[in-house]
């Protein structure tokens, strides 16, 4: 048996020495040139083991062919060896490459030479030979990877370690076929140079099937051996082993791979402990009881195009349909591990197409085999490790519905108390099968849950329903009491009553956390809407779409709320829940608005009037109504909003609704600050603010402290305006609300705009037209290119001017906003006017003007007039110039407007200049007291027409006191 084993040693080097001849194309002739041998002593050689020789061949010989192969293939590179390697310094490739084949003829004469001694020697031989008869093992990693892929930062964080000197440990974690060994190969390879004495590869085999982990004694044995200690000689115990270990390797500039290791109990004892080496251990635990500094680095599956990168690398031919591979590495949840199992069976299978193999991945992934591997059997090992009831959670889990999960909920689904929930949700996370996305709330990957999933349809059907009852429950009851907090109106209607059995939920105290549970949980709260309309449980459907009410309102995307909408007013319809599809139809309408659909809003609004007249519901009239009072507010029907939020504000009040009379207030001020009665905003927006404050509702807050901040804007009280716009746009940042801050970086933009912070100005604004975009407002987005438009104008870019005002006319003509509209036009029609487009000029200001003028917009009014004066004035019609700057003046001191009355006193000031000096001096003092009262930049404007007028008049004195005197 011993002289078999042998002659199998033999054969095996020899295979694969041949096949490097083979692959460097070497005749056996060349190389019976090269040895000095005869071509059938080179065949007899090469037949060693099977009948040929049978003694191993000297090194020298084996050295020579290696050298002449490696020569003739002309390789610059070690083969396999990836760019990234050689970039990082590994230069001696040949050196590499042929200590690796020293190292395999060595470990052959060794184990050919145990295997003939077998048992017959002696102890007293034995106790002869010396320790060091045993060959040394000073390389033994394996070959890397060639399909290795991206891992930058993670081999960023392996290199910081080492280049920080002395001994580096990096912990390698990540769940189960994250490709942990291959970045520890593929590091130990780029950074072996730097550790010439020794580099060694140790598999601690903590998960892997049909073995338990290896005893770190036993690895230790292994570990001395490669040093040359004679396993005879190894001492027994383990703090013997590891004195004996460090004592080995003190001194020495080496590298260690712990691949798989089970805790920081198996791998402490086998670290060297000294200065100069680096250990990278992998496992699928973290190991946070390392002995040692540890650097810790947390590997995750791949980004797609990494992933799509290595499918092609290893399956070449699939790169012609890069959409195909994308939507494989996608289904293959961009684990190394399935992706390399999925390049290989499309290899393999060379008639598939990608579709086929995406089709496959479909059915079966788990259980996919290339060759022996499955995805699921590296999986199974982790599971298996887990105790019963670990297990029962871990398959529970895969019953959740969204992508990530808090201890409330992991307790609601399992059915147990939040600190059982909190302890195995950490013990998962530990074993590398949770993935932690925040803090106390954990992820698990897809293809994990599908495992989960598959073990819990076999293990308890019966179980796994009333656990998934369990969660839809806890989420339906936790996110109607959010919704209460985060909501700016009572909804009508008995609040949901609290299920049966449902463990502690979260604290839900004030506003912010209820907004922050509900964006924590929004994914979860909509997969669990999904899986009810899937499944028909209406009652469940407009339930959860109402408690998603405020969260979709704040969040959007708005298209997809008035969709989900759609699908409650349906549920409702279904069961005959009349008040629930007034409710739905009021949350449609309102969703409606925010996307600038008006008709379509009041439409919906109606409807849920009308049934809430029917049911005899006053709170839902009042709702649908104050929601009626925007939406005609929006559409310029001005006097039709005040109509219904004076109704609205009149229910609210006799049924002592204190939040909604504070919304119906808030907007029936914008409504009077439009049409001009400023002094009765300022005292509406001042009511609802004043009971805001009084309810705590910091939402109602900032919105009424927006509309101060424009109305103050409008009446030329900067200061105030920025105070109040600052405060609301601090509010919405804290609540993160960001249609606020979009609400309220505009307004603010506008200010800085009349102010002259031109760059203020369009910071702001830019970053208000980016969120409006992002939440799909279009009405929001006008408004804000509007002003933008005013920016680019004051600081002379009018092509970019001119182009964000078309965008902005173009989104009010879509919405049929005539306010916006010409709001728009205004400065378009000053653009063209300095551009010298004076007839484009002067049938924009006329479009501008007539729509002020129908929806009674004096302001508006007052800004064009003045604008149209200047343009008869620069064309020599003085008259025409005169009668708008007049009218520009009446309608300014009617609406108290300092800013358009001083614009309109200077404009009457110039048209005077030709014909009454003192009376034009005598305007433009007036106009230049009234912008040096608003300290506007227009003030210098006005002194220096006003200096140049008195110069010219003194002249002209000076020249009538000579005339006689020529």
């Amino acid at each position: 048996m011993a002289e078999r084993e042998a002659m199998d040693l033999l054969a095996e080097f020899f295979r694969a020495l041949n096949d490097e001849v083979t692959q460097a194309g070497v005749q056996k002739k060349q190389l019976a040139a090269l040895l000095g041998l005869s071509p059938a002593s080179v065949t007899e050689m090469f037949s060693s083991g099977r009948g040929g020789n049978k003694t191993p061949p000297s090194w020298e010989r084996i050295e020579r062919i290696v050298r002449f192969c490696w020569d003739k293939r002309g390789h610059g590179e070690f083969p396999g060896m990836s760019e990234a390697a050689v970039v990082h310094g590994l230069k001696d490739a040949k050196g590499r490459h042929l200590e690796g084949w020293k190292l395999r003829h060595a470990m052959l004469v060794r184990d050919v030479e145990r295997a003939r001694a077998g048992a017959a020697v002696t102890s007293q031989v034995t106790a002869q030979l010396p320790v060091q008869v045993v060959p040394e093992v000073r390389y033994s990693l394996p070959p890397d990877t060639e399909a290795f892929t991206g891992r930058s930062e993670e081999l960023d964080q392996v290199t910081a370690a080492v280049a920080a000197g002395g001994a580096a440990v990096c912990a390698i974690d990540g769940m189960p076929g994250v490709g942990k060994t291959a970045l520890a190969v593929h590091a130990a390879h780029l950074l072996g140079e730097g550790f010439p004495d020794r580099q060694l590869f140790v598999n601690l085999h903590a998960h892997t099937p049909g073995r338990g982990p290896v005893r770190p004694e036993d690895a230790l044995a292994g570990l001395l051996t490669a040093t040359g200690v004679d396993p005879r000689y190894l001492p027994e115990g383990l703090d013997a082993r590891t004195a004996m270990w460090r004592d080995r390797m003190a001194g020495q500039r080496a590298l260690l791979v712990l691949d798989n290791a089970a805790s920081s109990g198996q791998v402490a004892p086998l670290l060297p402990g000294a200065g100069g080496c680096l250990v990278l251990v992998t496992s699928r635990r973290h190991l946070g009881d390392l002995p040692a500094t540890v650097t810790p680095v947390l590997l995750e599956t791949l980004p797609p195009p990494r992933a799509q990168e290595m499918f092609t690398r290893l399956a070449p031919r699939a790169a012609v349909d890069p959409g195909g591979v994308a939507e494989v590495v996608c289904l293959a949840g961009f684990l190394p591990l399935a992706v390399s199992l999925l390049a290989r069976v499309f290899a393999r299978h060379r008639s598939w197409t990608l579709a086929d193999l995406a089709a496959e991945t479909r059915a079966g992934l788990l259980t996919l085999r290339a060759e022996h591997n499955s995805i699921a059997a590296a999986f199974e090992v982790s599971y298996q490790h887990l105790d019963p009831a670990q297990q029962r959670f871990f398959r529970l889990l895969g019953l959740h519905l969204g992508t990530t999960i808090d201890a409330y909920a992991a307790a609601a689904l399992a059915g147990t108390s939040l600190a059982d929930a909190a302890g195995s949700l950490d013990g998962l996370h530990g074993e590398g099968l949770l993935a932690e996305t925040g803090r106390r709330r954990y992820g698990m990957h897809d293809l994990l849950r599908r495992y989960a999933r598959d073990h819990a349809a076999a293990a308890f059907a019966g179980d796994s329903q009333q656990a998934l009852e369990r969660l839809l429950d806890y989420y339906q009851h936790t996110a109607a009491r959010a919704d209460t907090r985060v909501t700016r109106r009572t909804r009508p209607g008995s609040p949901p009553a609290a299920p049966a059995k449902l463990p502690v939920d979260p604290d839900l105290a004030d506003e912010a956390q209820a907004l922050a549970w509900a964006r924590d949980n929004r994914a979860s709260l909509l997969a669990c809407l999904d899986h009810a309309t899937r499944t028909g449980q209406h009652a469940r459907v407009t339930a959860l779409t109402a408690a998603l009410g405020g969260l979709l309102r704040r969040d959007g995307p708005w298209a997809d709320a008035i969709t989900r909408y759609s699908t409650a007013i349906q549920a409702a319809q279904h069961l005959g829940d009349r008040l629930g599809q007034a409710n739905a139809l009021t949350d449609a309408g309102i969703e409606r608005q925010m996307t600038g659909d008006f008709p379509g809003a009041a439409q919906t609004l109606e409807q849920a009037l009308s049934i809430y007249r029917d049911l005899g519901n006053r709170l839902g009239q009042a709702n649908a109504l104050t929601e009626l009072g925007i939406g005609r507010q929006r559409a310029d029907d001005f006097p039709g909003a005040a109509q219904v939020l004076e109704q609205a504000l009149s229910i609210y009040r006799d049924l002592g609704n204190c939040l909604g009379q504070a919304n119906a207030l808030t907007e029936l001020g914008v409504v009077q600050q439009v049409t001009g009665d400023v002094l009765g905003a300022a005292q509406t927006l001042e009511q609802a603010l004043s009971i805001y404050r009084d309810l705590g509702n910091h939402l109602g807050q900032a919105s009424a402290l927006i509309e101060l901040g424009a109305l103050r804007h409008r009446a030329d009280d900067f200061l105030g305006a920025a105070q109040s716009l600052e405060q609301a746009l601090i509010i919405y940042r804290d609540l993160g609300n960001r249609l606020g801050q979009a609400n309220a970086l505009t307004e603010l933009g506008a200010l800085r705009h009349r102010a002259d912070d031109f760059l203020g100005a369009a910071q702001s604004l830019e970053q208000a037209v980016g969120i409006y975009r992002d939440l799909g407002n279009r009405l929001g987005q006008a408004n804000a290119l509007t002003y933008l438009g005013r920016v680019c104008q004051k600081t002379g870019d009018f092509q970019r001017a001119a182009q964000v005002l078309e965008q902005a006319l173009s989104i009010c003509c879509d919405l049929g906003n005539r306010l916006g509209l010409a709001n728009a036009l205004t400065p378009l029609g000053i653009v063209r006017r300095l551009t010298g487009d004076y007839p484009g000029a002067a049938e924009t200001l006329e479009q501008a003007l007539g729509i002020y003028r129908d929806l009674g917009e004096r302001s508006g009014q007052a800004e064009v007039l003045n604008e149209k004066g200047t343009l008869h004035r620069l064309n020599c019609e003085v008259a025409p110039a005169e009668q708008c700057h007049q009218q520009a003046l009446e309608l300014a001191r009617a609406v108290t407007s300092s800013w358009h009355e001083a614009n309109a006193l200077a404009g009457l000031g110039r048209c005077a200049i030709g014909r009454d000096t003192a009376l034009a001096k005598g305007l433009l003092r007036q106009a230049y007291q009234i912008f040096q009262q608003m300290d506007a930049a227009e003030a210098a404007t006005v002194l220096t027409e006003l200096n140049a007028l008195t110069e010219l008049n003194a002249l002209t004195e000076l020249s009538a006191l000579t005339e006689p005197m020529r």
